[in-house]
C-alpha cells in the first residue's frame, strides 16, 4: 500500500494505492483508517473500488454500511473511486446517489473528481 499526500484548498487528502484487497470487512477498514492517520495524519481517504471486496457492492450482504459506518463513527471522509455502471441493482444506484448528497462519503469515477469533492465538502 502506498500513500500519496496532497493538498488542495488548504485541505490534506491521503490518495491511497494498493494492488491488494485493503477493505474485506469492518476490521480491515478500521485498520485501512488507523494506518492512514497514523502515517499521513489525513481524515480524508482516495481509495480505488478494486481495492474494497466484491460483497461490499452488493448490499444485501450489509457489508457497505457496517464499512461506512466506521468511517462516519472516525470522522474520516472517503471517495471511492472507478467505475461502477457494471452494477444495476437499483438500491445500489440510490445508495451512491444519496452518498454523494452527503459531505462524508462519495463514489465517484476518477481522481479529480474525489479531489474536488473531499477538499469543499
Amino acid at each position: 500500500m502506498k500513500i500519496t499526500k496532497i493538498i488542495e484548498n488548504d485541505v490534506e487528502i491521503a490518495i491511497i494505492s494498493s494492488s491488494e484487497m485493503l477493505i474485506t470487512d469492518a476490521q480491515s477498514a478500521l485498520d485501512l483508517i488507523a494506518t492512514v492517520n497514523y502515517e499521513s495524519g489525513c481524515n480524508r481517504i482516495i481509495l480505488n473500488k478494486s481495492a474494497i471486496c466484491e460483497d461490499f457492492f452488493n448490499l444485501t450482504t450489509r457489508l457497505a454500511g457496517e464499512i461506512l459506518q466506521k468511517f462516519i463513527n472516525y470522522h474520516v471522509k472517503i471517495a471511492i473511486i472507478g467505475d461502477f455502471s457494471e452494477y444495476s441493482s437499483k438500491s445500489f444506484k440510490d445508495f451512491i446517489y444519496e452518498c454523494n448528497k452527503g459531505k462524508d462519503i462519495f463514489f465517484m469515477s476518477d481522481e479529480k473528481q474525489a479531489i474536488h469533492k473531499l477538499s469543499i465538502s
